[in-house]
């Protein structure tokens, strides 16, 4: 069983930063593709970054190329967001998650493990 929180959010005015936090336990994770979804009201949840737990190798949605980065820490077994130049469009409850098999997917099902989100909010 994996257990992952979230925290960090928050509100935040267009052109601002926020760093996310994901805090994982209860299995070792080295074999693990950890990301980050996020879910606005009215839209399906949607795929933002993803990480390799070992080689810590990562993939982006083209909407945060350039502006997110997917970061983890495994003594601390965290995964962190910095999300940078925050648009309104941003806005949404953002989602850590875990996949146990080989290879990253955007696809939601495709992970097995979910945190419990935290809000983003950001103001124009």
């Amino acid at each position: 069983q994996v257990q992952l929180v979230e925290s960090g959010g928050g509100l935040v005015q267009a052109g601002g930063s926020l760093r996310l936090s994901c805090a994982a336990s209860g299995r070792t994770f080295s074999s693990y593709v950890m990301a980050w979804f996020r879910q606005a009201p009215g839209k399906e949840r949607e795929f933002v970054a993803a990480i390799y737990w070992s080689g810590g190798t990562t993939y982006y949605a083209g909407s945060v190329k350039g502006r997110f980065t997917i970061s983890r820490d495994n003594a601390q077994n965290t995964v962190y967001l910095q999300m940078n130049s925050l648009k309104p469009e941003d806005t949404a409850v953002y989602y850590c998650a875990a996949r146990l098999e080989a290879g990253w997917s955007i696809r939601a099902p495709r992970y097995d493990y979910w945190g419990q989100g935290t809000q983003v909010t950001v103001s124009s």
